[in-house]
């Protein structure tokens, strides 16, 4: 396969749906590698609060989320929800 042609292949996780109600390190890590190979990955928060690494993982940039949280979470959707 050319390089040309490289970016052109699917993901080989597209079309896979993840809900992901984890928190912390282990679970928003296992679902970020799966959002990277293109599963559409809903992350569930609880209202109010949210993830408790929202502050607690590294320096923040922007607003009160840490880079941390931002790697972690990357290419995810989010919605808060009252389990």
């Amino acid at each position: 396969m050319t390089k040309n042609n490289a970016h052109k292949r699917p993901l080989p996780l597209v079309g896979v749906r993840v809900l992901d109600v984890s928190q912390v390190m282990a679970g928003p890590y296992a679902c970020m590698l799966l959002a990277d190979m293109g599963a559409d990955v809903v992350k569930v928060e609880p209202p109010g609060v949210g993830d408790q690494t929202r502050g607690a993982m590294g320096f923040k940039l922007k607003g009160n989320d840490s880079m941390g949280y931002l790697n972690m979470n990357r290419n995810k959707r989010s919605i808060t929800l009252n389990l």
